[in-house]
C-alpha cells in the first residue's frame, strides 16, 4: 500500500530546512533527484559560466533556489538566472530569466515535463534541461522539449552555444 503524502502549509514548507532541498506542490512536498556526479558536475559548469559573466550580462546564477510559481507551489531549478536589476528575494516571486534542468538517470518525464510546465506557467521565457547522459540540450515551451544548441539570454544578444558551455573549464 503506497504511503499517503502528508500534508502541510506553505508557511510550514517555507521556514523549513530540508536536505536536500524539495519542490512544494499544493500542499505536498515532491523530492528532486539531485546528487550525482554528473548532475553535480554540470551545476558546477553552469555556475562557473554565467557567473564569469554576471557583471558583463547584468545577470545573477543562482543554484537550487526556491521560485514560488504560484501561491501553493515552490519549485527549485538546478540553477536559474535573474535579472541584476530585480528586486533581491530570498524566495523569488518574479519570473526568472532562465531555468535549468539537469536529468538525472531515476528523472522521470512526466515529473520533470510538470515542473517545466510550472515555470511556464509563471513566464519564464529560457527553460532548458540538459541530460548529461546523452550530452543532449532541449529547451522547453508550450508543453514540448525541442533540442536546441544555442542559449540566448532573453531579452539581450548574448548568445552561446551549449557546447562552448559544456567545455568551460573557467
Amino acid at each position: 500500500m503506497a504511503a499517503t503524502p502528508t500534508q502541510i502549509s506553505i508557511e510550514e514548507y517555507l521556514h523549513t530546512v530540508y536536505k536536500p532541498d524539495c519542490d512544494f506542490v499544493d500542499g505536498e512536498l515532491e523530492e528532486r533527484e539531485v546528487g550525482e556526479f554528473d548532475h553535480a558536475t554540470w551545476q558546477g559548469i553552469l555556475i562557473r559560466f554565467f557567473g564569469a559573466r554576471e557583471r558583463k550580462w547584468g545577470i545573477l546564477v543562482r543554484p537550487e533556489l526556491r521560485v514560488r510559481i504560484a501561491p501553493g507551489c515552490v519549485r527549485i531549478p538546478d540553477v536559474c538566472l535573474l535579472s541584476s536589476t530585480a528586486p533581491i528575494e530570498q524566495v523569488v516571486t518574479r519570473p526568472p530569466l532562465a531555468v535549468f534542468q539537469i536529468l538525472s538517470p531515476e528523472d522521470r518525464m512526466v515529473r520533470v515535463m510538470d515542473r517545466l510546465a510550472d515555470f511556464d506557467s509563471m513566464g519564464v521565457p529560457a527553460i532548458w534541461v540538459i541530460d548529461p547522459r546523452k550530452s543532449s540540450y532541449s529547451l522547453y515551451s508550450s508543453g514540448h522539449l525541442t533540442p536546441d544548441s544555442t542559449f540566448v539570454l532573453p531579452g539581450t544578444d548574448h548568445r552561446v552555444e551549449m557546447s562552448e558551455i559544456a567545455s568551460y573549464e573557467g
